[in-house]
């Protein structure tokens, strides 16, 4: 993390912990995230509390962990909001997948929560064709007007580089481009792939923890370039 440019376009940083990476080094805001019931005690409920005037994501695709809209509700109402009335915390909400089940679970989830509402929408995409992740992006943005958006994980699953370039920099330059949008997060920066699932071509980060081209691409090239 110490080669990380934050000079540039980079805001924060952001993954599945609720921990500040110590190599951070207060550089940039970390946004931590309760990801699962797991986070909900012991020390990684105090890691949560510590936050104050931050920004915290609640919940990981919670439709694909078995958390139903209702537990969800409940632990938002009796935990989660008293880290934005006491502590000056903004919400982000649950992110879920981008298909039909998750689209469905964040309308309910909003709609349980509408007295006390997250101040930002978080969301996830992965394909491969950008204008398919635009319109999507776009239209969640069009049931939800009221928040910005949080695109807490973005991208490519095309096995071609060339492909997953030109995603990240069409939907990258319209990102940047849109107000509505408040941070995005391409995926992912490790040193082996997540899963099956995500593309060895869109990884940010080589297995010898090097950066990768699109990882540099992200960090100087702004707007981005093919």
């Amino acid at each position: 993390m110490d080669k990380i440019h934050f000079d540039g376009p980079l805001k924060s940083v952001s993954n599945w912990n609720t921990w500040t990476p110590p190599e951070l080094k207060d550089r940039v805001p970390f946004r931590p995230m309760i990801r699962g019931l797991s986070n909900l005690s012991e020390d990684e409920w105090r890691n949560i509390e510590k936050n104050k005037d931050g920004i915290i994501h609640y919940f990981n695709e919670p439709e694909r962990a078995g958390i139903s809209v209702e537990q969800a509700a409940d632990i938002w109402s009796k935990k989660v909001l008293p880290l934005r009335r006491d502590k000056g915390n903004k919400l982000v909400n649950p992110s879920c997948a981008n298909d039909a089940h998750g689209e469905a679970w964040i309308a309910e989830f909003m709609k349980g929560v509408q007295n006390d509402p997250p101040d930002f929408l978080g969301i996830h995409y992965y394909g491969t064709d950008h204008d398919e992740a635009i319109k999507y992006i776009k239209g969640m943005h069009v049931s939800h007007p009221e928040h910005p958006v949080f695109v807490t994980e973005i991208a490519s699953i095309s096995r071609d580089y060339d492909e997953v370039l030109i995603f990240t920099v069409e939907v990258a330059n319209w990102m940047d481009a849109t107000d509505w949008i408040e941070e995005y997060a391409f995926f992912g920066c490790m040193r082996q792939c997540a899963d099956s699932f995500v593309s060895p071509e869109a990884q940010l980060m080589k297995s010898n923890g090097e950066y990768t081209d699109l990882m540099f691409k992200l960090m100087y090239d702004q707007p981005m370039h093919t």
